[in-house]
């Protein structure tokens, strides 16, 4: 490529802002009524029969459970018609037909972290329309209706579903061959696919039982698999965009995210670049028990069981979902695409240059059949939930071999956990007026039944200046009032005050800045549980703190946490300021053409590559990912014009004067550095700092804390 080729980034501001007004310019007109092809919440039901009852231990569940487990697995809520959008109007970047391609099946677990689904194989040849879609060597239940649930894919939790858009017309234009072997092709914006693929919770929730784990992590068998562990392998860059090429920014981006992490806010995007862990769902009857008081008001209050104060517990990391279990659900699903037509009205997907809207429940009421029949499925999956107990590293093939027999030891652990932990990791506390709260502790952790019922976890906000943790996650701004999730937060966050200052680490300067965070919700971390620790690690809200071994078994598991937790007490191993994501490469800001609507496309074609890709950088090697990732496009415009100005003179001297990396980093503190850390969202770079409570024990101490973790 020849520089005269290259557009720069001087010109960035204006072409972003153009690319926006030419896509929605040229979007098609969507009716706010989504496509339920006529059919009422009546034409939805629950799933009564038990078609994974192997999983979860083979747990023997009532009538509504088993409805429960149905719909977490099963049902996408209609978001297909999202997905199959989103392959057209991405940019380029989602497909999921070729997510699914079978002939990635012998790999996909070690490439994409995805769960293949027993009783499948990678496809012999190519389907009637020349896709390569798993086939089954035992066909799924007869009783999992197509119509309401689609088939499936061969991977746990993505369905397929035929394309009602897919006439005789469409056909006719429709080449499977050429659909992987022609990338333009592929991002035709009117091209129309053979089926929608649909996605349900169970896509990144359902991974491998602890106490079960498979003897081949690509082929697994029912009995592996549990339904709400969290996929702590899932490659979220790699599954969802699969189509993201090498060499751009967003390529880095992707291949820094830890995997197990989802960043929630990527589509009705906030701004920061913020991938946070999957939770496992466990003890949701003690969790409830130690839920806090939230307030509610308006659309809010049109959630299925929502009172104007109730109590509520915290799914997100933020604890931004504060209007109960049912909503937090409804939640999820439209964040994964149910009732899309409204949903994309709300923000700008991806690009977010657009100020966002509130997602209005009452529109949902009124236009949604997959909102209304969703409803009436969160019960259910919430009794399902309260059936998941913890999954004990005794229980698991030679689980006892890792466990401590010496009883002193264990009693040393229960106590150093009394003294620095149970404070906020546990849901049993000290009745109020407890004059010693610690010596309380410590007697309740010697009673044999301290673990039964105790979710291990208080259900507490706390400050992100007190954690010390990376903020980005806490900083996160959807469930602000105004915003996106405006109508799925409480009265109370909105409410909460600025945590104040954060102090944070400045890459050009070595030194230490302090940040202002916002009031209104944000900076804030719920206290997580410790159930399973010994099976879930890396740890923190985005797996940064030990290392991501990619193996399942047992002692993968255990390598996994003894890594992780020597350096939650020990931080001093930890990476530090060497857990910075930055680029591996020199990279830059890439679109496809076919991608660029007109008229911006003739503008740019002249500027295009060989390989019809429009390229705007060059961005050095060794860039901080969120020292770009976390702009904030609400920021004075005059100053981002000028920063983007900026940006291309600092990055073209870099590039014309062969700069080493001591001369970049000197000059992009001088020239750059400060301009670009003015108008960050979150400029918080270190991944695994912060929550350093119990480092001062003795080492002793510490070790015996350790085994005792084991036993949670």
């Amino acid at each position: 490529m020849t520089p005269m080729k290259k557009i720069t980034l001087r010109h960035w501001a204006g072409f972003t802002a153009v690319l926006a007004l030419a896509a929605c310019r040229t979007a098609p007109e969507v009716s706010l009524v989504d496509d339920g092809g006529g059919r009422t919440p009546d034409d939805f039901p629950e799933l009564a029969v038990d078609v994974f009852q192997p999983m979860d231990g083979g747990l023997a569940l009532s009538q509504d459970e088993i409805k429960g487990r149905n719909t977490w697995n099963l049902w996408t809520g209609g978001d297909e018609q999202f997905r199959e959008r989103m392959s057209r109007e991405s940019y380029g970047m989602i497909d999921l037909l070729k997510t699914i391609d079978s002939r990635a099946r012998a790999t996909r677990f070690q490439d994409m972290g995805l769960i293949n689904e027993p009783g499948y194989r990678q496809a012999t040849k190519p389907d009637e329309f020349g896709l390569w879609i798993d086939e089954a060597d035992t066909p799924e239940s007869a009783a999992i209706d197509p119509k309401v649930y689609g088939r499936s894919s061969g991977i746990m939790g993505f369905r397929l579903f035929p394309n009602p858009a897919f006439d005789a017309e469409a056909k006719k234009k429709w080449d499977g061959a050429r659909f992987y072997s022609d990338p333009t092709y592929a991002v035709d914006a009117t091209l129309v696919r053979p089926y929608r693929v649909g996605v349900s919770c169970g896509a990144c929730h359902i991974a491998f039982n602890p106490t079960r784990p498979p003897a081949d992590p690509e082929s697994p068998e029912w009995g592996n698999l549990a339904s709400a562990i969290g996929n702590q392998y899932i490659r979220e860059g790699k599954v969802f965009a699969h189509n993201v090429k090498e060499g751009g920014f967003f390529y880095e981006m992707l291949k820094l995210q830890p995997p197990g992490t989802s960043d929630t806010s990527r589509i009705a995007t906030d701004h920061i670049n913020n991938p946070n862990a999957i939770n496992p769902i466990f003890e949701l009857s003690a969790r409830l028990a130690v839920a806090h008081q939230e307030t509610v008001s308006g659309d809010t209050l049109l959630l299925p069981g929502e009172q104007a104060t109730m109590m509520v517990p915290h799914i997100l990391k933020d604890g931004a979902d504060s209007v109960g279990v049912p909503g937090a659900t409804l939640r999820v699903y439209i964040n994964i695409g149910m009732y899309s037509q409204y949903w994309l009205t709300r923000h700008n997907a991806l690009i977010g240059l657009t100020p966002q809207k509130p997602f209005q429940i009452s529109m949902a009421e009124k236009n949604s059949v997959y909102w209304r029949a969703t409803e009436r499925k969160v019960g259910n999956v919430a009794k399902f939930f309260m059936r998941l107990e913890p999954m004990k590293l005794a229980d698991a093939p030679g689980g006892n071999a890792y466990l401590t027999q010496d009883p002193e030891i264990l009693k040393r652990g229960k106590l150093a956990f009394a003294s620095s932990c149970a404070g906020c990791h546990s849901s049993k506390q000290p009745p109020e007026g407890t004059a010693d709260a610690k010596a309380w502790f410590a007697a309740a952790v010697l009673q044999d039944d301290f673990a039964t019922d105790n979710f291990f976890s208080n259900e507490k906000r706390y400050p992100v200046t007190r954690i010390k943790t990376n903020a980005a996650r806490a900083l996160a701004t959807n469930a602000e009032g105004g915003h996106v999730w405006d109508n799925f937060s409480s009265d109370t966050y909105k409410a909460l005050p600025s945590v104040g200052k954060i102090e944070v680490y400045n890459p050009f300067t070595g030194g230490t800045d302090e940040f202002q965070a916002p009031s209104g919700g944000p900076g804030y971390y719920r206290t997580p549980s410790l159930i399973n620790m010994w099976s879930t690690a890396p740890f923190l809200h985005n797996n940064m703190l030990g290392k991501f071994t990619g193996d399942p078994s047992v002692a993968g598991r255990l390598d996994a946490f003894n890594d992780a937790v020597e350096k939650l007490l020990w931080p001093e191993k930890r990476l530090g300021n060497d857990s910075i994501w930055r680029t591996s490469q020199e990279c830059n800001l890439q679109l496809q053409m076919a991608v660029i609507p007109e008229p911006l496309k003739t503008l740019l074609r002249p500027h295009a590559d060989p390989d019809g890709y429009v390229r705007i950088g060059p961005i050095p090697a060794g860039t901080p990912i969120n020292l770009l990732g976390n702009v904030d496009p609400d920021a004075d415009p005059a100053r981002l014009l000028a920063l983007f100005i900026k940006m291309n003179e600092v990055f073209a001297q870099i590039k014309t004067q062969h700069l080493d990396a001591d001369a970049t980093n000197a000059l992009m503190a001088k020239d750059l550095g400060p301009a670009l850390l003015a108008v960050s969202k979150c400029p918080d770079f270190v991944e695994d700092r912060g929550h350093t409570f119990g480092s001062s024990l003795a080492d002793d101490d510490k070790r015996a804390l350790i085994e005792y973790l084991k036993t949670l």
